[in-house]
């Protein structure tokens, strides 16, 4: 409990719960869509903008962004507009980013610090400033969730569907791969690029093996994240272990242990 005491351990919770909570809505929305792959691009895509960042020397989490958007932008333009296979274009996409970001920090001079907290996290360096950033984002997240949850459902299940039904599709489809960019770079402090589409998608599916309900799913792998997040803080901590790794390691023992029981229960 002394932990408690200190700043950065304090950020570090609140951060844990922030980035359950934004990757719980938008991760849920991706497990449906069936855009994991998706994530993955977008989030090693980034690299490149942190990349740039160092390079310029200016925030990298803001060009990551930058970067990020346009990835996610730029493989929706693709698949939908030029008749590139999406699988093609998130191969693409993943691999300019990864040789920008190798590139730029190449050419950086001097030595780049806390490279490895962004490719496989630290959340005890999350600031202030993080905080803000993911708070509005929550907030952004709940409002949109919560005022039009029915249409990102049938986008994600049916945008066919949803097209005879008057929704303007291409516009959410797009507002959501704009937040699910967002959410990625904003979660890189906690598990890092490497290790990052695993939050997005492990409590989803452990989730769904129990529920089908899109609110239940939503707001379970909130939970699981918050707790596994808080619970790998806690163990890299005693361990002295980088805590993305740890946390990413209580997801999938949640998962596997979630699958035993559903498993026995069917038999």
């Amino acid at each position: 409990m002394e932990l408690l005491q200190y700043e950065f351990f304090q950020h570090a919770l609140i951060g844990s719960l922030l980035t359950a909570v934004a990757c719980g809505l938008v991760g849920t929305y991706i497990v449906a869509r069936r855009l994991v792959f998706i994530s993955g691009g977008i989030t090693h895509a980034s690299f490149g903008g942190l990349g740039l960042g160092f390079y310029l020397g200016v925030n990298p989490i803001l060009t990551a962004m930058a970067f990020a958007v346009l990835s996610a932008f730029g493989v929706e333009w693709a698949s939908r507009s030029q008749g590139i296979r999406e699988d093609s274009a998130i191969a693409g996409v993943w691999s300019l980013g990864m040789a920008l970001g190798v590139i730029f920090i190449s050419l950086t001079p001097g030595y780049v610090p806390n490279l490895s907290a962004y490719l496989f996290g630290n959340i005890l360096m999350i600031t202030r400033g993080d905080l803000i950033w993911l708070a509005g984002l929550v907030v952004v997240l709940l409002v949109l969730f919560g005022v039009y949850l029915r249409e990102i459902v049938y986008v994600a299940f049916d945008a066919d569907f949803a097209r005879t039904q008057g929704l303007p599709v291409r516009f959410i489809e797009y507002a959501m791969m704009c937040l699910i960019a967002l959410t990625i770079v904003l979660s890189i402090r906690l598990v890092g690029i490497m290790l990052l589409m695993s939050l997005l998608t492990l409590p989803q599916i452990t989730m769904n093996l129990v529920s089908a309900d899109f609110r239940k799913i939503i707001w379970g792998s909130v939970g699981i994240g918050f707790a596994g997040s808080v619970a790998g803080l806690f163990l890299s901590y005693k361990l002295d272990a980088p805590s993305g790794a740890f946390i990413i390691l209580l997801f999938v023992l949640v998962f596997l242990l979630v699958k035993a029981i559903k498993g026995r229960r069917q038999r």
